[in-house]
């Protein structure tokens, strides 16, 4: 299936987890925040979100410096 994953199409396996892309791009959860159809998602909700067809994902990386 397709979804747009910040701002560029991909294609995912059917009944495809948030948590499984969070995963495999091995990004540090503590550092992250993700919006999910432009809807902010919750940290504890993040295993239980299943990805849909036409789904859009925005993960935004927050990072220090000075």
């Amino acid at each position: 299936m397709k979804i747009t994953f910040n701002g560029k199409k991909m294609e995912i396996n059917t009944g495809g987890k948030l948590i499984d892309i969070i995963g495999k791009l091995c990004l540090d959860q503590n550092s992250i925040v993700i919006e999910h159809n432009y809807k902010i998602i919750n940290k504890k909700d993040w295993d239980r979100i299943v990805l849909n067809e036409n789904d859009n994902i925005e993960i935004l990386e927050l990072v220090g410096g000075g």
